[in-house]
This record gives structure tokens, sequence and C-alpha cells, in this order.
């Protein structure tokens, strides 16, 4: 049987590895340096802790998983298992019988009760970063997979705007390192609510933003129709269209709002907390991301209640979301903690490395399928023992160093070796140079070749 990989996954070789690496590491530093410090929870969660969370279409794409070892099971309930399974599979499916478990579908839910059940150990506001894959039984595409890596930060128990402000400055700081110009979409759902109380369809809110979430996807012409689909009056529509075409400044967008949500308590507080952000930006000194308010942008998942993010890379043909998040007011109420508001943001790595490899925004140096910075060649047995002792003395420098392990007639053979894995010195070790305790080195990319001393060649290579 030919061997394949499950659709919407991938295999990542050595190269590309060394190129994620680089982008975790530098997310991983900032969120360190803004405070947060690391958790890890479960790839797979109770499948009750995930549904309900994201919104009847996030649902569907969690990826439920069968329940094992039937045999286990107490007689009754492996009688009803049995049933379950000689009937239909898939109209059973969703029975606690077959599924109990679910893998992730994002990194918050799994934070939201990580923080419910570790409440005593705690200390708030709680600032954690989380690094992990996450699965969506999505239809995959260019930038859409169904196994991904998130990586969020998050702070709890607080509510202050500040920590907005906060991870704004982390996003400039993280895409500038990364080095892909970047536009910050924001909105406030508090706004939306107000929307949707403007139009009497406050029953309605989640249809309305899952529709109008979609315009840079499915158009204006898909909005409406998706909002008549979801029973939206056409008087409703009809005021929600000047919002949809919404252009200008962010003040003249809030200007417009004003207006609009002028008899709604909820409306006017969303356009306070927009009004606080844009007019305390220049404190964070933003230097490298652009910041645009978009109201029509809604974010689909339903614990969010107050600001949301959402970034794009401003540059290149291939411009998907990289980076959403947003405060939710009570996501750990749902576990039974009342009172505790957060705020987040999460990095789609996967498309960022997409991104990336389009801008060409990778440094040099990592665009290798090695991180060995000498390999050492030899003549013989003699000669690979000696080279032993000196790779293991370049080692304890902190060298990336390797030995050509087999013992072969021709040395073109291994220097075939370290071109191949773009090694850029080579370290040729024969009898010459273990009577003088020198190492011939060989610079791949120019091909100059000098015999040096070992003192030479940790300056060489440092």
């Amino acid at each position: 049987m030919k061997p394949s990989i499950p659709r919407g996954t991938r295999d990542f070789g050595p190269a590309e590895m060394q190129k994620r690496q680089y982008i975790f590491n530098i997310l991983k530093n900032n969120f360190q340096l803004f405070g947060y410090a690391p958790i890890e929870t479960p790839t797979m969660e109770n499948i009750s802790t995930l549904t309900g969370k994201y919104g009847e279409e996030g649902d569907q794409l969690i990826f439920k998983v069968l329940n094992s070892r039937i045999h286990e099971s107490k007689d009754d309930k492996k009688e009803a298992l049995k049933k379950e399974f000689n009937t239909s599979l898939e109209k059973s499916y969703n029975s606690e019988l077959l599924t109990e478990k679910a893998l992730r579908y994002d990194l918050t839910v799994p934070f939201a009760r990580y923080v419910v059940m570790n409440n005593h150990a705690l200390t708030y506001p709680f600032k954690r970063y989380q690094i992990q894959p996450v699965w969506r039984a999505d239809k995959p595409q260019k930038g859409r997979y169904r196994e991904f890596y998130q990586c969020d930060a998050d702070v709890i128990g607080s509510n202050s705007l500040i920590n907005e402000l906060e991870l704004m400055a982390m996003m400039d700081k993280s895409f500038a390192e990364l080095n892909i110009p970047t536009l910050i979409k924001f909105n406030n759902r508090k706004v939306l609510s107000g929307i949707a109380e403007i139009l009497n369809a406050s029953e309605q809110i989640i249809d309305i933003t899952v529709a109008i979430d979609k315009l840079d996807k499915i158009g204006k012409d898909g909005v409406v129709k998706e909002l008549q689909e979801k029973g939206i009056s056409e008087s409703a529509i009809k005021q929600l269209e000047p919002l949809i075409d919404l252009s200008g400044s962010n003040e003249e967008k809030v200007a417009v709002l004003k207006t609009f949500l002028a008899t709604s308590d909820i409306g006017k507080k969303g356009i306070e907390e927009i009004e606080f952000l844009l007019n305390n930006l220049s404190t964070i000194e933003l230097k490298y991301v652009s910041v645009e308010l978009d109201i029509t942008l809604a974010r689909g998942l339903n614990y969010y209640t107050g600001t949301i993010f959402e970034a794009k890379a401003n540059a290149g043909t291939f411009t998907p979301s990289i980076l959403g998040g947003g405060r939710y007011d009570d996501l750990t109420g749902i576990f039974g903690l009342k009172g505790l508001s957060g705020v987040g943001i999460s990095f789609g790595v996967d498309r960022i490395y997409d991104v990336m490899e389009e801008l060409n925004a990778f440094p040099e140096e990592i665009s290798g399928v090695s991180t060995t910075k000498i390999l050492l060649a030899n003549f013989g047995e003699a000669e690979l023992m000696h080279c032993l002792v000196l790779v293991s003395k370049l080692r304890n420098k902190g060298i990336n160093a390797e030995v050509y392990p087999d013992v072969v007639k021709k040395i073109a053979k291994q220097f075939e070796y370290a071109d191949k894995k773009q090694i850029p010195f080579v370290g040729v070790v024969g009898g010459n140079e273990m009577t003088n305790n020198t190492v011939m080195l060989k610079n791949m990319a120019t091909g100059t070749q000098e015999e040096v001393s070992f003192d030479t060649l940790l300056q060489r290579l440092s």
C-alpha cells in the first residue's frame, strides 16, 4: 500500500522546521517579554467542554473521537454500544455512548476550563501563553488546514482596556520581527449588539454577525443573501447596508456609529471602548502595523463580548487572516466560575509561514536544511576517532558540529554530504593535521581553504 497522510495535514522536513521554529521563537520571546507564562492542555477534551462555545458552524467542525475498548464497558453499556454500531454509525455519531471526547478546536476554551480547575493556584490577572496544535474538520485549501498550530496569549481576571493596548503593542513588535507588513482590524461586539438592537433583531445577533463577518469572502451580495436566508427582515437589511458600505478614517466611522447607535446603551458602551483604544494608540507607539476600525468584523466565535481583533498580511497576493482574538467577559462562567473577564489573541503560525514564504521574509541564514555549522571529515579510522575528540570540544563551545561517521575512500563523498545539507564549513583531518593538531578548514560557499589551529577554528566559527 502506498503511504499517505490525511487531507489537511502536512509533514515538515528539516528546512521547513527551521523556519517554523524561527516563528515560534519570535512569538515565544515576545510572549515572555510582555509577562506571559507558558501552559499546555491535553490534545483531547471532554466533548461537553467544547460544544456550544463556537457557534453552530464551529460545532460542526469539531473532530469527535470515537470511544474505544468496548469490551471494558459494563455489560449493559456494552450491549448498548454494540446496538449503536450495528444500526447506523452516522446516525449515532453524536451519541455519548460513541463519543465522549473531541480534539481541541482552539486553545481559548481549554484555557478557560484550565483556569476554573486551577483557580485556587492562580494569581490574577493571570497571563498565559500556549503554543499547541488544534484540529478542525474544515475543507482543506490554501491557508486552511485540518491540523494547525495556534500561538495564544491571554490575560484573564482584568477588565482593563490597557490589556487590549498591550496586545496591540505585542502584535506590532512580533510582526515587525517577522517582517510581515500587517493590517490590524478591530471592532467591538457591543457595537454589533447595539446594531442588532437598533434593527429590532437582538435575538438574531448571531445570524447577523456570522453573515457580515463573511463580507471579504462572499461580498456584499452574498452577505445580503445570507441575511435573507436567516430570516432577517428586508427593512433591517436596508438599515444595515450603509454600515456594510462604511468607509473613511477611523474617526469618521466612529462619528457614523455614534449617530446610528444614539439610542442603544450597549452600542454606546462599545463606542466608548473603541474610542479609548483609538485615543491611546500613541501611548504604545505602534511602528510597523496599521490599525483600522472595521464595522463588519464580527469573529464568529460566540464567546466574544467586547473588543475583537483580526490581522491580515498587508503585502503580497496571499493575504489571509494571520491573527484573531478578542475580549470575553464570562467564558469561565460556563464552567462555574463567574465574573472573570479575559482578552487574548492567537497567531496562526501555519498561515504566517505561508505568507513569509511568499514575501521571502525568512532570513537567509535559516534557509538551509541543516543547523550544523561545521562537518569534520576524515581520511581513515584513526582520523575519525581524532575527529570525535574535536567535535566534542566544538560542541562544548556551543558550536553546532557533526562528524562524518563512516570511513570512505573518497573524501569527495563527505564534501557532497556537506553540500547537500548546506553545511557552511568542512574541517578535514588527515595524518598531517593530527600531528600538527590542526584542521584543514574549507568554506563551502567560497571554496577557499586554509590550515588552522583549534583556537583559530573557534574564531572562524564564532
